[in-house]
């Protein structure tokens, strides 16, 4: 709708009353005219004239952004497309605050300085957090983000009789006068700041992500039964007789994906049977609703938020062992060389015959170790292995990426606290599972979309050229030259770059630098392919117990290929639903990376806190101009102040160190020995000095 005001304003050339942009509209679209227009107005699409009259705006001094405070008062905007953030100074701020969707106009479009004009969407309009207070006789909210610079006054009435050290969730209620003080209410108690896992859903609750489901969701979930029924059978294929079994973590509960495979001569047949999730949640219902909200599940440490009830998620669509579950299946038939030649989509119902894990999995196929219970599989797995390694090496020969970027496992005890953290493993088994799931996708993808249907991709875009130029200047410093054509960037040139680069000390650091350089993956209904995987068609089918791309992907499958419901009404209907889903998940996806993020590091800082005064040997990983981090051999990163260094260091940023008046330097990618001297769990920072201050007898390599 946006859209078609907006070309219906920029195509007459000339500014128009509300009147004759009404008159190119249909009865129904009339209706959001109003809306629409508004819309226009505050992302700077569309003006209003002095006369009241409707035009195109093209004053590109104006921008929309996201304010990201700073606590010291100034900030910056972030700006959709823009490849630097626009500063703002304290004095230019004009009463925005972190998180507001501001209006700018740029001052220094060389220097990327701003004033904020206006603020179009106020972020205290959501949630906040913190911790409840007494002071003076009345209550008053600590907010976790200090970047907020206001003070949050709790009446007795809307406290929830909450009490000094409860976390809190509360909404703004008023803003005093002119200053920068409001009233707010609590709409729920969390609990105490020291009560195990308060401190995660706290940062859960920052990012909007609700641990609890709704009254209405709970009732409708009483009434899905917890057997699959004879009558729920009829319609679907019956592979209960075929061997089928899944391979997740030890202690996953949430079972989206089982496998099968067989061989007819020389062409392998996969067989990927997926819950089907679709069929017990359905468009309006309160179910339906909560998991678009959601989005997605959150994994955070050792504690699980999921999109959908246990009854859910751990039951009914689970795929367990020796019980009858619903799936859709798409079933590949894969030749010597890797490729799909054929495939099927079709409605099935399956029994795992084990729940197998990738550690017992990877005993089989990397030492040969046959676990007590997995004698029968073994010559399926060798021959899922078999194909695997074809598959891999296929990918590769196209230009899959594989950045082989190290992640951190977080172990906690039974009340939610870090007691140590590891490198997560990634053997044959888990290469074997994300091969073919990737498969079952792309066969998927390229299904719907020769249909030339509305449909649901997951996008990869091609890389930022001056990113990437950024990059490989970067690399120069280090001594590097990358050998090869560096001009046509495809996804063999970045695959190019890793392969000479594979070996190097710093290569941890550097695909790592690599992948932020890339763009981020997201859900388009527009199919541009997907640049890391080397891939045309791509789509998110195999999780849809966790993410809500998936299931949407489920619904659409069973409209156009079992319903056959492909007419005009519903392609115009998904046209118009299917890009909101779209967006919508790439947002929550990117709020549960985020929330991911925040408490890895929350505890990791936890986990440092009993290792104060050890020292340890890390590798730079980041330079800045007010000092570097170091990174350890368990991921845990901790930063050096430059005013901790003994000496006068300046920031050079052509060689991404630090460098003092004699000549000392701090390069990326150095080996440095450092000594750990505090940690602040809340905000989830480790400091470290350079050297060891307790003598050789504390120093480590390893954490």
């Amino acid at each position: 709708m946006d859209e078609k005001v907006l070309n219906i304003i920029i195509n007459h050339n000339k500014a128009l009353t509300y009147d004759e942009i009404k008159d190119n509209l249909t009865l129904e679209e009339r209706d959001d005219l109003s809306n629409s227009l508004e819309r226009l107005i505050k992302d700077l699409k569309i003006r209003v004239t002095n006369k009241g009259k409707y035009e195109k705006f093209n004053d590109k001094s104006f921008k929309v952004g996201v304010f990201a405070g700073n606590k010291k008062g100034f900030g910056f905007v972030i700006v959709e497309g823009s490849k630097k953030d626009y500063f703002v100074s304290k004095e230019n701020v004009g009463g925005a605050i972190d998180g507001d969707t501001v209006i700018i106009k740029v001052l220094d479009e060389g220097k990327k300085e701003a004033i904020v004009k206006s603020v179009s969407e106020r972020n205290l309009s959501k949630t906040l957090v913190g911790e409840f207070y007494v002071k003076d006789g009345k209550n008053f909210i600590d907010l976790d983000n200090d970047k907020l610079n206001i003070v949050v006054e709790i009446p007795k009435e809307y406290s929830m009789n909450a009490v000094s050290g409860h976390k809190v969730i509360v909404r703004i209620l008023n803003k005093m006068d002119n200053t920068n003080y409001y009233t707010g209410e609590v709409i729920r108690v969390i609990g105490h700041k020291d009560d195990p896992f308060v401190d995660i859903l706290c940062v859960a609750a920052k990012y909007h992500i609700n641990d609890v489901f709704p009254d209405g969701v709970l009732e409708e979930v009483k009434n899905i039964p917890s057997e699959v029924s004879e009558s729920e059978l009829e319609g679907r294929r019956d592979l209960t007789s075929q061997m089928i079994f899944t391979i997740d973590g030890d202690d996953t509960k949430d079972i989206d994906d089982a496998i099968s495979i067989s061989k007819d001569g020389d062409k392998y047949v996969l067989g990927v049977h997926i819950a089907d999730v679709s069929h017990y949640v359905r468009p309006n219902t309160s179910l339906y609703d909560e998991a678009f909200e959601r989005g997605t599940s959150n994994y955070l440490a050792n504690t699980v938020i999921p999109m959908l009830p246990h009854e859910l998620s751990n039951g009914i669509c689970s795929l367990n062992p020796n019980v009858v579950r619903l799936t859709l299946s798409c079933v590949m038939e894969i030749d010597e060389k890797g490729n799909v030649v054929s495939s099927e989509i079709f409605e099935s119902y399956i029994k795992s015959r084990k729940q197998m894990t990738y550690k017992c999995v990877n005993s089989i196929l990397e030492k040969g170790e046959i676990p007590e219970g997995y004698d029968e599989y073994v010559d399926d797995l060798k021959l899922m292995d078999e194909l695997s390694n074809i598959v891999r090496k296929n990918k590769i020969a196209k230009g899959y990426i594989d950045f082989d970027v190290d992640e951190p496992k977080i172990i906690t005890d039974d009340d939610g606290v870090a007691i140590d953290i590891q490198k997560r493993y990634r053997g044959r088994g888990e290469n074997l599972i994300e091969d073919f799931m990737i498969l079952a996708n792309e066969s998927v993808a390229s299904t719907i979309s020769y249909m030339d249907l509305p449909f649901v991709y997951r996008v990869h875009g091609n890389p930022d050229d001056d990113k990437l130029k950024r990059f490989l200047s970067f690399i120069s410093t280090l001594g590097y030259k990358i050998n090869g054509n560096m001009k046509s960037i495809t996804p063999k040139t970045i695959q190019n770059i890793l392969s000479q680069l594979k070996g190097k000390k710093e290569y941890p650091i550097i695909s790592d630098m690599l992948l932020r350089s890339m763009q981020k993956a997201v859900y388009d209904t527009v199919n541009i392919g997907h640049f890391g995987l080397a891939s045309r068609f791509y789509t998110h089918f195999t999780s849809p117990i966790r993410r809500f791309p998936d299931l949407t992907v489920h619904r659409l499958i069973r409209t156009y290929l079992f319903d056959h419901k492909i007419n005009g009404e519903t392609v115009k209907y998904f046209e118009g639903e299917l890009p909101l889903i779209a967006k919508h998940s790439s947002e929550r996806e990117k709020a549960a990376v985020s929330c991911e993020r925040d408490v890895d590091d929350m505890k990791m800082a936890e986990y440092m806190e009993s290792h104060i005064g050890e020292s340890y040997k890390g590798i730079i990983s980041t330079v800045t101009s007010y000092g570097f981090y170091v990174k350890l051999s368990n991921l845990v990163e901790g930063m050096v102040k430059i005013d901790s260094l003994e000496g006068y260091y300046t920031f050079d940023e052509s060689t991404y160190s630090l460098v003092s008046k004699k000549g000392k330097r701090f390069r990326l990618g150095d080996e440095v020995l450092i000594t750990v001297i505090g940690t602040d769990k809340s905000k989830g920072l480790i400091d470290f000095i350079v050297g060891d201050k307790n003598g050789d007898k504390k120093q480590k390599s390893e954490v």
